[in-house]
């Protein structure tokens, strides 16, 4: 049986169906196959018990923050500073990248949307400037992956529903992990200009009074994420709620800023729309699987077969590490973590893992999937806004991010309470 439903599941992903789509159809043969009753008959209710999930509504409230700070032009400003700021470190702007992805990443809680901004401003400068191609792509779409672990983050969100964990805490516990992880792509991009002065491009240079100056274009993000964080932890709002605050917020500043109108909006509003259908259809469609898996027993026999291996926690954590490196080359993140997370979750807790902290160490192992081929998304985003060369530049270039998240991994595994220390104190 486990070996026929993940056959089922490479083979309609290797038919390029789409992935929500993939998981209810792979639900709709294994009903016939295993079950007695027509299961089927319950996916109307399925479908309406899923989406109608209150911290669901954070979703595309957060997809539509992001949007009014792209489209408003916020977000171009923003990358202006960081640069004056970072762009003296050996790699010059590709550190504005990370620092601007690690912000951006603060108040819009999306991978793609993060990545989509700082490309668009960024990937003009590689020719100017003459960047490395590869490297400079490469610290595009690992930043973007910032957007999915510092809070607040739409991943988190997800991940709190599906395991009943406590967002706050989830969103407490991501802020170090999170500004570490961002240190440790700035260290690879020092480390490799050091090595390779000459892929650091043509050093900016930059008097204290215009960093200073600058410093007014970083206010309105970091008053975005105040908001809606802060509104959290005051214990003014709930997530949805915030995340509604947050809307309003950067509503407010395009208009202040002159560039709240009719377009932006209308654009924004596409966007997210767009956004939230992809992903409440895998939600929708991850869902259905689940509750089909479950009736059949299938997610008992998967328990059952991985307990049954008597490994100790370290040794699962490192299978697990693998599992999802392995599975991320093959799913689309959202997809992953509604499909596992039921499944693998309840094995880490029965081990002893902390729910809070395993949820950071999955978003990461999410995060690297968004930039490993052949399906990585980030990858995509990136290399859709070039004009010219190849994805392979832009896959040889996320490899020393990607060994920095497993770094990253291994950090936290020796000492939990990176993650842990913050929400224990705070929470």
């Amino acid at each position: 049986m486990i070996a026929t439903a993940l056959i089922l599941l490479l083979a309609l992903l290797g038919l390029s169906i789409p992935v929500g789509a993939a998981l209810g159809v792979l639900g709709l043969i294994l009903d016939p196959l295993y079950s007695m009753l027509p299961l089927t008959q319950a996916m109307g209710e399925v479908s309406w018990s899923t989406s109608n999930e209150f911290l669901m509504v954070a979703i595309p409230l957060f997809i539509l923050l992001g949007e009014i700070l792209l489209r408003s032009g916020m977000a171009e400003s923003m990358y202006g500073a960081m640069s004056l700021w970072l762009s003296w470190l050996p790699g010059g702007l590709m550190h504005a990248n990370i620092g601007a992805s690690a912000l951006f990443a603060a108040t819009s809680g999306s991978s793609v949307a993060t990545a989509a901004t700082v490309g668009t401003v960024a990937i003009p400068q590689i020719r100017k400037q003459g960047y490395n191609p590869p490297l400079f792509l490469g610290s595009i779409a690992a930043g973007g992956t910032l957007g999915i672990l510092i809070p607040p983050s739409i991943n988190l969100v997800i991940y709190g529903v599906l395991t009943n964990t406590s967002v706050p805490k989830l969103y407490l516990a991501g802020i170090v992990p999170g500004l570490a992880l961002a240190g440790l792509f700035m260290l690879a991009i020092a480390i490799a200009c050091i090595l390779r002065p000459q892929w650091g491009g043509q050093r900016i240079s930059a008097s204290w009074s215009a960093r200073i100056r600058s410093l007014a274009q970083l206010v309105p993000p970091i008053g975005i994420f105040l908001l809606v964080v802060g509104s959290i932890y005051a214990g003014i709002a709930t997530p949805t709620e915030a995340a509604a605050l947050g809307v309003v917020g950067a509503l407010l500043l395009a208009l202040f800023q002159g560039r709240l109108n009719w377009a932006m909006l209308r654009d924004a509003l596409e966007g997210t729309m767009k956004s939230s259908a992809m992903i409440m259809l895998i939600v929708i469609g991850a869902a259905f699987l689940n509750f089909i898996m479950s009736a059949i027993g299938l997610t008992n026999a998967l328990i059952d077969t991985i307990s049954g291996l008597g490994v100790s926690p370290m040794v699962m954590l490192l299978i697990l590490v693998l599992f999802y490196l392995v599975l991320g080359c093959f799913m689309e993140t959202l997809a992953m973590m509604i499909t596992t997370i039921p499944i693998v979750a309840p094995i880490m807790f029965a081990l002893g893992f902390d729910p809070v902290w395993m949820g950071i160490v999955i978003i990461i192992l999410v995060e690297c999937a968004l930039i490993t081929p052949p399906v990585g998304l980030n990858l995509f985003v990136v290399q859709s806004l070039r004009t010219t060369g190849s994805m392979n530049d832009v896959i040889v270039g996320v490899l020393p991010f990607v060994i920095m998240m497993l770094i990253m991994v291994a950090l936290l595994a020796i000492a939990p309470d990176i993650a842990l220390w913050v929400p224990r104190v705070f929470g």
